[in-house]
Order: structure tokens, then C-alpha cells, then sequence
């Protein structure tokens, strides 16, 4: 069976991981694939994964009762699902829904948690890619509520 330490070497989000943590990482991994309108994940669930998007979109969404659902992103190829692996409660905070087919490396979160915390190398090398993911989309999120809410000063 071919394993995925290359595939995941060579994608942007592990460039210049030293090819050790990659194995080790790799070794969390296993190819998935989601049809359009799939949930990849549910708000609240335990994340106990998250995903690198190979191949198409997915939306991600947040609902509440009486409320329509929003879509905050759609995430692309070669982007991440998921950074509520990273930090207690380890809950999702959104949905992921597929909006095309998807075709994602999915990695086992419990297992690469344990990993990191054996060897804490790894769980720095992981916190540094996760922060500027998170932080991207957070300034996103602000980008939009200026967007909805924002008021032009009248002079």
C-alpha cells in the first residue's frame, strides 16, 4: 500500500517540515473523498480530524435555530478544514459542507495530538502553519462584518 509521505511533504501548508515530522504526520493521513453536499464535519462535533482539500470546494458554514445559514468561506485546493483539532474543548466551531466533489487527506487529529505531545518540536512546527491559517481567516471575518456593518462617516 502506497503511504502519503509524499503527498504531504509536498504540500504548501508542510513545506520545509523536516522530512522526519512529515513521516510521522503522514502517518495520521489517509485519502478521503466527500460528494457535493456531504458534511465533512457538524458545529459541535468532536474534531477529531481535519482535512487538506486536494481537489474542489467546501463551504464553511455556520446555523442557528431561526436563522438562515451562513456561509463564511469556501475553502479551495490546497487549502485546510479545520483547526478545532488544535485546542479544548476540541469541538468544531462550524460546519464544512462539500459543495463540489471533494477529494481531501484527512488526518487522524487524536493520534497527531498524542504526537505532538511527546514530542512538543512537532506540536510547535503544526501551531505556527495552524496560526496563520486561523488568523487569515479571522481577518476575513472582520473584512466581512466591515462589509455588512460598516458605516461610511459623513463629513
Amino acid at each position: 500500500m502506497e503511504t502519503l509521505d509524499g503527498t504531504v511533504l509536498a504540500h504548501e501548508f508542510f513545506a520545509g517540515l523536516d522530512p522526519e515530522f512529515g513521516k510521522l504526520i503522514a502517518g495520521c493521513a489517509r485519502n478521503q473523498h466527500f460528494e457535493p453536499g456531504a458534511y465533512l464535519v457538524h458545529q459541535g462535533d468532536p474534531a477529531r480530524e481535519f482535512y487538506v482539500v486536494r481537489y474542489g470546494e467546501v463551504a464553511l458554514e455556520i446555523s442557528s435555530p431561526g436563522r438562515k445559514t451562513v456561509v463564511l468561506r469556501t475553502i479551495h485546493d490546497g487549502e485546510i478544514v479545520g483547526g478545532s483539532w488544535l485546542a479544548a474543548p476540541y469541538r468544531w466551531t462550524a460546519d464544512a459542507r462539500a459543495k463540489t466533489h471533494v477529494h481531501a487527506i484527512g488526518f487522524d487529529a487524536e493520534s497527531l495530538r498524542a504526537k505532538c505531545e511527546e514530542d512538543p518540536r512537532i506540536g510547535y512546527e503544526l501551531l505556527k502553519r495552524f496560526t496563520t491559517v486561523v488568523l487569515n481567516r479571522l481577518e476575513t471575518a472582520y473584512l466581512q462584518l466591515l462589509d455588512m456593518y460598516g458605516r461610511t462617516e459623513e463629513t
